[in-house]
């Protein structure tokens, strides 16, 4: 009976403890939010107000709650969600919000360090994203460039070729099946070849792609390990080892480990050949500094497993993002064939059919233009960026934020907010053109962030999408693989990025 009465104790002791703690905040004016749960915090309540939708959850929390900024905890992570497009892009150019979150995911991709462009900051951030932007520029990284556009020009042909005149290698044929093509599969070979260029000086030719859709696959496989279950783990990093694939550990392991053994290998390769007198590329660059630093070991960030994750880092959106993108372009014309058409008008109207299409075509195609750049405003790549952290306290509206609480931006939000597009619901390209040219003042759409944590491969992304998108729609009028017309959108994968599995098209060659 004292046994019982003990047990009765101990359970209502627990109870009261647990509710006192649900509704315990960081500070009276900390914003309002969900109640911690024993297990994960408020991570629960979030994956099930909408399942596979973490944006549109952290929407529906917010108007629950009547507040632009949410406040919650996400295991023991002090965490808010801004959710106003004034305030995301407040918050985005001010410093203190341009810290890293230091979290699983982010350890387990870096060989357990803090290493790398995408999860680091402060000093070590400052020193190699501004040492890799400034030496990757001399290979066309975020500016024009005679052979990496040569480079696009041949890549983008051999795909083009591949899809008119069928498969010539094995591996081909699993993304192009008579006149049917796997458009996130096809569209990668340019962007990653193109990278490759500009790390190595060596991108692969047509027999040697299969090497590029499995660098592909591998980036997919770690961008969508992070679903509603893999949020998980990076709160309770046990399971990992509990259960590696219900949890996405195993695909965030194993796709980020496939692209850093891919470039351990590249990097080995250019070592050993290495002449500090004759600089060929990038990674020649990178290592003559580290070499210059070696004597600094306590100052310097300059190693070769840094060298491989900046690699990575800037691989990544290569691999996996920018053809997501078109994709979802691609679907879109499917649905609205009105819109395939005036591409089409303009590139002929333009280019015409003797020549690709060139950077230099870019400022007299604004439809084309104004297309790419409404369909990362309609479908949001990366619903809540990466993750931010303060850096210091500070204030957000009329809320208290302590140091080292996470922050994440509602990027559906600013895209999709009636204030800012009127209809946001719409996909309507010529909200970007005005006069007949195109207008980047009403452009207030984030794809790449701001600030400076702004992408640093904003303008190789924009250049590469117009070079590879405007050229397949030179060659190619697209439908659906029954010929029927498409009522609706696919199914979404949600992860860090948003991405369709494997989408199929029938294209017929334009005459």
């Amino acid at each position: 009976m004292i046994g019982l009465l003990i047990l009765v104790f101990f359970i209502i002791f627990y109870c009261v403890r647990c509710f006192k703690n649900a509704y315990k905040r960081p500070s009276d004016k900390f914003p309002p939010g969900p109640p911690k749960l024993p297990i994960h915090g408020a991570y629960w309540i979030v994956v099930l107000k909408k399942i596979n939708n973490l944006a549109a959850s952290f929407k529906m929390l917010s108007k629950e709650y009547k507040t632009k900024v949410l406040g919650l905890y996400l295991g023991n992570f002090v965490t808010i969600i801004v959710d106003d497009p004034h305030l995301i892009k407040e918050c985005l150019n001010r410093e203190e919000f341009d810290g890293r979150v230091d979290f699983l995911v982010a350890r387990l991709r870096s060989f357990w360090k803090k290493l790398g462009i995408f999860f680091t900051d402060g000093y070590f951030w400052h020193v190699q994203r501004r040492f890799s932007l400034r030496y990757m520029r001399d290979f066309g990284f975020g500016r024009r460039e005679e052979t990496l556009e040569t480079c696009f020009s041949n890549d983008i042909k051999e795909m083009i070729n591949m899809a008119t005149y069928g498969p010539n290698y094995p591996a081909e044929k699993a993304i192009i099946k008579g006149d049917l093509i796997c458009l996130q599969d096809y569209f990668a070979v340019p962007f990653i070849n193109g990278m490759l260029h500009v790390l190595v000086r060596n991108p692969l030719p047509r027999s040697e792609y299969k090497v590029l859709w499995e660098l592909s696959r591998y980036a997919l496989k770690f961008q969508r390990g992070t679903n509603d279950l893999g949020g998980a783990v990076s709160l309770t990093p046990c399971l990992k080892d509990l259960m590696p694939k219900l949890s996405g550990y195993h695909d965030l392991r194993s796709g980020n480990q496939y692209l850093l053994d891919f470039f351990n290998k590249i990097i080995k390769d250019q070592m050993s050949t290495y002449d500090t007198t004759h600089l060929r590329h990038f990674i020649d660059v990178y290592v003559k500094k580290m070499k210059e630093e070696e004597k600094d070991t306590k100052r310097s960030t300059f190693s070769v497993e840094q060298l491989q994750l900046i690699c990575t880092d800037y691989m990544f959106p290569a691999a996996s993002a920018v053809q997501a993108v078109l994709t979802f372009l691609v679907e879109r014309l499917l649905i609205q064939p009105e819109v395939q058409d005036r591409i089409h008008e303009e590139i002929d109207r333009v280019v015409g059919r003797d020549r690709m299409p060139s950077l230099d075509d870019r400022q007299n195609m604004p439809y084309t233009e104004a297309c790419i750049r409404e369909i990362m405003r309609f479908e949001t790549l990366v619903p809540l960026g990466v993750l931010h952290r303060t850096v210091k306290p500070t204030t957000i509206d009329e809320y208290h934020i302590p140091e080292n609480t996470v922050v994440a931006f509602n990027y559906v939000s600013l895209h999709m907010d009636k204030k800012l597009w009127g209809d946001p619901e719409n996909f309507r390209p010529e909200r970007f053109i005005k006069n007949g040219i195109l207008n980047l003042s009403a452009d207030k759409s984030l794809p790449f962030g701001s600030g400076k944590r702004l992408c640093a491969g904003e303008t190789y992304a924009r250049q590469s999408m117009f070079l590879v998108f405007s050229a397949f729609m030179q060659a190619f009028h697209v439908s659906t693989v029954t010929g029927k017309p498409l009522k609706k959108p696919a199914s979404r994968i949600q992860g860090i990025i948003t991405t369709i599995k494997d989408f199929w098209v029938k294209i017929t060659p334009r005459s």
